[in-house]
């Protein structure tokens, strides 16, 4: 049986990829569609990971971290069916519920009960993540906290979940609006609120 692993390749003409089967690929588009007919996720070329920069990977999120084509499949799949089910009135209905701040655990746990879906049955925490960003950016809900950690110049790490706010009932929409444009993040305990606002 034939091996197939497409690694990127040093050269003058822009983006190369070899594979171990001995195929020279001549740029990112053909090793996605010689991954894709080879059975490996065509975003990760099979290796697994996603380079988020330099010397830093995480599991590949088109693939759940498993280099294959019939898992990315399944993943586009369920992402499709999350969009049509969870929809921003769901969403907007149950933030409407809190009194106060809220972490995206308590609004995904809410959805997954409301619609009867099993834990992992859907990607429920990230379709809510992307809905709640876009009440974010409509002014709706405001970012309390800041980003745990700045790599390079244009990127934040967030390590944990995200907290926000009703925009009508927060007193500190100044505080956090700001900072957590580019990511998301929960701050659930006393030390880690210190700390963020240490770094405000």
């Amino acid at each position: 049986m034939t091996k197939h692993a497409i690694t990127p390749q040093a050269g003058i003409l822009g983006d190369t990829f070899g594979c171990a089967c001995g195929v020279a690929l001549a740029g990112r588009m053909p090793a996605e569609l010689h991954a894709a007919e080879n059975g490996l996720c065509s975003a990760c070329l099979g290796s697994a990971e996603e380079e988020l920069t330099a010397g830093m990977t995480r599991g590949c999120p088109s693939c759940a971290g498993t280099g294959r084509r019939r898992e990315q499949v399944t993943w586009q799949l369920a992402h499709a069916e999350a969009e049509h089910l969870i929809t921003m009135t769901i969403v907007r209905g149950i933030v409407a519920g809190f009194d106060g701040p809220f972490r995206l655990s308590e609004i995904a746990d809410t959805v997954r009960t409301g619609l009867g879906l099993t834990a992992g049955r859907l990607p429920v925490g990230p379709r809510v993540r992307d809905l709640l960003l876009q009440l974010q950016a409509a002014g709706e809900i405001t970012m309390l906290s800041a980003p745990d950690e700045l790599i390079g110049t244009d990127m934040v790490l967030y390590r944990a979940e995200l907290a926000a706010h009703h925009e009508h009932r927060s007193e500190q929409a100044e505080d956090g609006s700001g900072r957590a444009d580019r990511g998301l993040v929960d701050r659930v305990d006393p030390e880690a609120e210190r700390r963020a606002a240490e770094r405000a």
